[in-house]
């Protein structure tokens, strides 16, 4: 999405990300103090990326009204995604075993918290006119569609060979190759890739190659306890 958004609000200008590394195009909330974002050099609308629950947003998020993409993914691949993560980088503790962080992902006890409670926030957050739900998995299967829709979504008005062009530079090959994205510019004190890269595959259902049967069927079960009450159609279900 730090790619997409771009793009659309620049009209399709692949200078917006070839420019500038992407948490700079759009920064994180919880890793940028605020004084450090520079707000008023920044143009309006201005574009932000976070890990945040609802329950965390500030203030002024419920004054302002902004506008939200909120994407959401399968949790058995958020779960493959973050063991892999936490395996390449030097700030966060020791995942220890893959049983034993299935477990504390299942607990909510990793970094950002509970995916259970953090997806059944936003998606019980007010004024969702303003709120766009999104999956990986819909991106993955027509990405040409989801921008079309997230550019409506944004008022803006680019045409079909435009939006055409921006869902080929996002395809993941692609956006893996550009170094304003890829995170290849971490140090390698914070992350180190020769374990394994941060954009490892693009795909969806990995979690199938990394969680055994009795893993996968432990996490359904909790899923489905947690997930009980939520009337969302989920992608992934």
């Amino acid at each position: 999405m730090q790619e997409i958004v771009p793009l659309i609000m620049s009209g399709g200008d692949p200078a917006s990300v070839e420019t500038l590394l992407n948490w700079k195009r759009v920064p994180w909330l919880e890793v940028h103090q605020t004084s450090s974002l520079n707000l008023e050099e920044r143009p309006s609308p201005r574009m932000f990326a976070t890990h945040f629950h609802y329950s965390m947003m500030p203030p002024s998020f419920f004054k302002v009204k902004p506008k939200v993409i909120y994407v959401m993914r399968n949790p058995k691949d958020v779960f493959t995604s973050s063991f892999h993560y936490y395996g390449i980088t030097n700030f966060l503790v020791n995942p220890g075993s893959q049983s034993e962080f299935l477990h504390k992902f299942l607990d909510g006890k990793v970094m950002f918290g509970s995916w259970f409670d953090h997806v059944k926030g936003w998606l019980n957050a007010d004024d969702k006119e303003r709120i766009m739900y999104i999956s990986y998995e819909e991106m993955i299967m027509d990405l040409k569609d989801s921008v079309a829709r997230i550019t409506q979504f944004l008022e803006k008005s680019l045409d079909s060979e435009v939006m055409e062009r921006i869902a080929d530079r996002c395809v993941f090959k692609n956006m893996k190759q550009n170094n304003m994205s890829n995170y290849s510019a971490v140090p390698r004190e914070f992350m180190d890739q020769t374990k394994s890269e941060f954009l490892r595959k693009g795909i969806a259902g990995d979690w199938k190659n990394q969680l055994t049967v009795a893993e996968a069927e432990y996490f359904d079960s909790v899923y489905k306890d947690k997930m009980k009450d939520v009337k969302y159609a989920f992608k992934w279900d």
